[in-house]
């Protein structure tokens, strides 16, 4: 009987390490997430300015409005 509980909590204390590992790992899921995120905007943020400018400029002369 001693060594069933001694098992059980053994198997609980298990289980509350693999809760604090998996946070750690969403963690840095969301970190890896965020920092690609970061990187395509640095990298197609000009690309991007420059077609939304095209476009207005285009739409602007059509309907003799000026872009802000």
């Amino acid at each position: 009987m001693l060594d069933y509980l001694r098992i059980m909590l053994n198997a609980k204390k298990a289980k509350m390490d693999e809760r604090g590992a998996s946070a750690v790992e969403y963690g840095l899921l969301i970190a890896g997430i965020a920092a690609l995120i970061v990187a395509v905007v640095f990298l197609f943020g000009g690309v991007l300015a420059n077609i939304f400018k095209n476009t207005c400029n285009s739409i602007g002369a059509s309907s003799s409005q000026s872009c802000g």
